[in-house]
């Protein structure tokens, strides 16, 4: 039997006279996880792959990162890995064309930092695309965030807030009765 975990509560820390609401922070997308989300909040710390890894630091990651104007990185990397699970060609044409348009392409309206050559071998071959069209790019994109955005991540008052709540509450949440 899967628990399903509502979280409807304030996060009291004041961080720099900012109050972190859970609920707002993850604009309700805790409505149901088969445990408790934060549960692996302290885990993040450890690398940038723990926090991609799992929905939740999926979530507080994304926040972060749109604070800094960057979010489009784990967009199109989150985009890159439910682009590797397709499994017909027109549903790949369809979603590489997407992808492309979105963040690949010059002037793209969520457009990714990545270098020409990689921006010109996507663009050549983006016809006639394979579940491969976007690995360069993803893992630059990747490294980027791992080498540079995820340091400060580490520091941020997202993340620092809600590790003090949990280790604050002891990892005991407030679940509605």
């Amino acid at each position: 039997m899967q628990v399903c975990f509502f979280i409807h509560v304030l996060c009291s820390s004041q961080i720099t006279g900012l109050v972190i609401d859970l609920d707002a922070l993850f604009k309700g997308r805790l409505c149901c996880f088969p445990k408790d989300p934060l549960e692996d909040v302290e885990t993040w710390g450890e690398s940038v792959d723990k926090v991609l890894g799992c929905k939740a630091g999926q979530i507080a990651f994304r926040e972060f990162l749109r604070s800094e104007y960057s979010e489009e990185n784990i967009l199109f990397w989150l985009a890159c890995e439910e682009y590797k699970k397709i499994k017909t060609v027109p549903e790949m044409i369809s979603s590489a064309n997407r992808i492309y348009s979105e963040f690949v392409q010059t002037e793209a309206p969520r457009q990714i930092n990545i270098d020409c050559g990689t921006r010109e071998n996507i663009t050549k071959n983006i016809s006639q695309p394979t579940l491969t069209s976007f690995d360069t790019a993803q893992k630059l994109i990747y490294s980027l965030m791992a080498r540079d955005c995820y340091p400060r991540f580490l520091k941020s008052d997202v993340y620092q807030g809600l590790l003090r709540r949990m280790l604050s509450s002891g990892n005991s949440f407030s679940l509605p009765v």
